[in-house]
């Protein structure tokens, strides 16, 4: 009896101290709920009110108000103690264990909770709660026949609950094609965040009678949704050849947030419409893994296939009717000449591999050199492949690596000027590392056929340059296998003797 008279006086006591230490859980783990914390504070203050008034009423002599106090204080006291274990469940513990439950099963669960908790609490203040249901069920009747509508759209958040078809974290289309990502189902309407920074509000009974789209789901697949860049290619290209450099281009290395599989492709959908144009109308399909991120995406995979395009020499198609006047004599079109080569001939001459060759020779490799531009993230070379190619690197920064143990280990970083694939352009031995572009980088490309006449003219040069490639493989080498100082300067001079024997075999020479 102590022990129940001391619980019943202390209530407000052991109430606050649950409020206080619950209002510190929340802040402390889930700080975005604090608003829930709000009704609990009113409650309680409610509750307090009542039990002071009851207090008013007993010393004032009026027994029949301090019974309706305490009957009143009753009733708030079980929804405080609803409302604590309700913020526990579903703001504290369900979220620890990454159990989402969205807002209406939560009113739904805590709103029957409150009901049998006030029924509970009129019966043991000594109150018929028959009565007030009976009244209820009127006043609900006709709350009915005038709220049609509203209750529509809270029977669509129950059976868009109940049949799963919605969950919060989904992107859905809507039939007016606006897309967005679910944030909460309410009682009344469906929150959805559009990449526009834009929320829509959508009733629930609106979203329950239409048609809409889930996107990037599929029963046992991962998330992901088709996308689609398009681009023109005059007739002039095969749709095989720019087909093959575009997949090319995209599958040598991954693009971030794009599927593995399927993997991004180019196609041809489509020819000339009504004769009016004079290119074929190409498009890329991807797979977007972040529903969020999608315009950055693509404009990516764009940025891949304009490079792509110009290393090939194929120029994005201009409408048939388009017309270039530009005033220009012969003078202009030499220096503009002029000037492209200059360049060429400064990336030969700036290479520490040709140094040895004469002015005349450096100018005729300059003729054969081929723009080669790169997009970040590329592969320009790969580890293994055949390509009878050396890049010299004019502007940007790539990452050399090559494949120790099963993983992918960084040798260096090159920054412009500088050249690589120089192996496969003298040797024809496959690819020792693969070379991926960290920045937009610009190249000139040089192939076996721009430097067989001059070797070929000045055999001796092979053993100058062979000195060159040996001591940069050894540089290769020494990463993977771990070489000292000693063991790489002895290993250079049978690579030196090697390279130089696989110089005169491939360009024919007499050793």
């Amino acid at each position: 009896m102590t022990f129940t008279l001391l619980l019943e006086r202390w209530t407000w006591a052991l109430l606050g101290g649950a409020i206080v230490f619950v209002a510190f859980l929340v802040n402390t783990l889930a700080p975005a709920r604090r608003h829930a914390l709000r009704r609990l504070v009113y409650l309680y203050a409610a509750y307090v009110l009542s039990h002071v008034m009851a207090l008013g009423f007993d010393a004032l002599k009026l027994p029949t108000w301090a019974e309706g106090a305490h009957g009143i204080g009753s009733i708030l006291k079980a929804c405080i103690v609803v409302g604590v274990a309700a913020t526990l469940v579903f703001d504290l513990m369900l979220p620890s264990i990454r159990f989402e439950v969205v807002s209406i099963t939560r009113d739904v669960t805590s709103g029957v909770a409150y009901i049998v908790a006030i029924v509970l609490a009129m019966h043991g203040a000594g109150m018929n709660p028959s009565s007030v249901i009976a009244t209820s069920a009127v006043v609900s009747g006709i709350l009915a026949l005038s709220l049609q509508t509203t209750l529509g759209n809270i029977l669509g958040g129950f059976a868009l609950q109940i049949d799963g078809s919605i969950h919060v974290g989904d992107w859905i289309q809507l039939e007016n094609g606006r897309q967005g990502k679910v944030r909460e189902v309410n009682w009344r309407h469906t929150v959805v965040e559009t990449r526009d920074w834009d929320t829509i509000v959508v009733p629930n009974a609106t979203l329950l009678g239409s048609q809409f789209t889930i996107l990037g789901k599929r029963t046992g697949q991962p998330i992901q949704h088709r996308m689609w860049v398009y681009f023109n290619v005059d007739f002039r290209y095969s749709p095989q050849t720019v087909i093959a450099v575009v997949n090319e281009a995209l599958q040598a290395a991954p693009i971030e947030r794009i599927a593995a599989e399927p993997a991004p492709h180019a196609i041809c959908y489509d020819f000339a419409k009504d004769t009016r144009d004079s290119f074929g109308y190409y498009a890329v399909r991807y797979w977007l893994t972040d529903l969020a991120v999608d315009d950055p995406t693509s404009s990516v995979v764009r940025t891949r296939i304009h490079a792509a395009l110009k290393r090939a020499g194929i120029p994005l198609a201009r409408p048939a009717w388009t017309m270039f006047m530009v005033p220009e004599d012969d003078a202009q079109e030499e220096r503009r000449t002029a000037r492209h080569f200059e360049l060429r001939r400064a990336a030969i001459r700036d290479m520490t591999l040709f140094s040895k060759l004469t002015d005349a020779e450096q100018e005729a490799l300059a003729g054969h050199l081929l723009a080669a531009p790169f997009t970040a993230g590329e592969t320009i070379t790969r580890e293994g492949a055949v390509a009878h190619w050396l890049y010299i690197l004019r502007r940007g920064k790539a990452r050399i690596t090559t494949m120790v143990d099963g993983q992918q280990k960084t040798i260096t970083e090159i920054e412009a000027p500088d050249f690589f694939g120089e192996m496969g352009m003298m040797t024809g031995e496959p690819r020792s590392a693969s070379v991926l572009a960290i920045t937009d980088c610009d190249c000139f490309r040089l192939d076996k056929e721009g430097f067989k006449k001059i070797i070929t003219e000045r055999p001796e040069i092979a053993a100058q340059i062979s000195e060159t490639l040996a001591q940069r493989r050894v540089e290769l080498i020494a990463t993977r296998e771990g070489l000292d100082a000693e063991a790489q300067k002895a290993r250079q001079k049978k690579e030196q003797e090697r390279i130089l024997g696989k110089i005169q075999s491939f360009f024919g020479l007499s050793s």
